[in-house]
């Protein structure tokens, strides 16, 4: 069975300061849609597989939903050294369960309602957050996790970008596109 038909519309808006004052100036936009979609612009290479996934998650009745992928790494605690060496070191303790560890991409998709609602608390607390969907979560919202994708990377570092750059070449070929 199709899909029920949905109008979809893609609005960008200059950024702000951080990402928390830049989506606050995407809401001023989003206001009445049900659902809005957060994406960073680091992750240009997501699938749209992922976007319906988000999309198709929220629709169905979650708040709050983000694609995720498990974590690989092994992932320890770092803390100050107090050793009285000249210089600031950092020691190693424990190291997590990363079974239960996700590294969360974007985007991350919410009811508009829910989301203003977190960033109205956020602005009321003055915490510091790292994303959207954590600050829904300060207001007791699950937020609902789905699978992401590895070509979904955050282009952030030079390494990043040389790993982009083969991607969408690899894209590119595949589609019969410029090589």
């Amino acid at each position: 069975m199709a899909d029920a038909e949905c109008e979809t519309s893609i609005t960008a808006v200059a950024g702000g300061l951080d990402r928390i004052e830049s989506v606050q100036i995407a809401l001023k936009y989003a206001a009445d849609s049900e659902i809005v979609l957060v994406h960073d612009a680091a992750r240009c290479l997501t699938p749209p597989e992922v976007f319906s996934r988000v999309h198709t998650a929220v629709r169905s009745g979650a708040e709050a939903v983000v694609p995720v992928l498990p974590m690989i790494d092994t992932v320890r605690r770092a803390l100050p050294s107090e050793s009285a060496g000249a210089e600031p070191t950092e020691v190693l303790r424990g190291d997590l369960d990363r079974s239960r560890l996700r590294r969360v991409q974007t985007p991350q998709g919410f009811r508009t309602a829910t989301l203003l609602r977190a960033h109205a608390h956020h602005r009321a607390e003055a915490a510091p957050a790292t994303d959207d969907a954590g600050l829904v979560e300060r207001l007791g919202v699950d937020v609902v996790a789905v699978p992401g994708h590895e070509e979904a990377l955050k282009i952030t570092y030079p390494l990043d970008r040389i790993l982009g750059e083969q991607l969408a070449r690899m894209r590119d070929a595949n589609a019969g596109g410029p090589q």
